[in-house]
């Protein structure tokens, strides 16, 4: 609907012209809300240590899933729960896409279904050095989560699904150990 359509059918002046802002903001409202879609950006092995070693949080867990994998899918909940109660208490989430690059857009859609509105990742190396680099004792079978300090020091590795229950057992003892 024009301005001048809504000029005619309200009689003009300012009540037209709040209409005409409310409508084109409407349009614009969808833009906005993809803006704070997940993003994944590549990172090799080191890159996510390095993030790790950086955050400045008390306790960083790093989680590796794939859209491929119903265990991943089916964890994501109690993950994400986990993380938004203690955030404010120094956790700190790195999510790692292990889908191919050519996957980006299925990944983003179900970060994004997740409520996702922080950076994630998508593996960017090949497998055996991104494995190694995490956990030796890993096979790199999905879903795995590893808990650093904030030191950067690997503390715990989640080798297959976790629950909401069992993040609360290893991670918050280590937020009432951080100074």
């Amino acid at each position: 609907m024009s301005r001048a359509t809504l000029n005619r059918l309200v009689g003009g002046g300012a009540l037209a012209s709040a209409l005409a802002v409310v409508l084109v903001l409407s349009r614009v409202a969808p833009a906005v809300a993809d803006s704070a879609a997940a993003d994944l950006q590549p990172a090799t092995s080191a890159q996510l240590l390095g993030t790790v070693h950086g955050t400045g949080a008390k306790v960083v867990l790093v989680n590796l899933w794939a859209t491929w994998c119903t265990p991943c899918r089916e964890e994501f909940p109690d993950l994400l729960r986990f993380y938004r109660a203690y955030k404010d208490k120094g956790v700190r989430l790195l999510l790692v896409s292990g889908d191919f690059a050519s996957d980006t857009a299925p990944a983003k859609e179900f970060l994004t279904s997740q409520g996702v509105d922080f950076p994630t990742y998508i593996k960017n190396e090949g497998d055996e050095a991104f494995i190694n680099a995490l956990d030796s004792q890993w096979t790199g079978a999905l879903p795995a989560t590893f808990v650093y300090d904030a030191a950067g020091k690997r503390i715990h590795s989640f080798l297959g699904p976790i629950t909401y229950e069992s993040l609360e057992h290893e991670v918050t003892p280590l937020l009432a150990g951080a100074t």
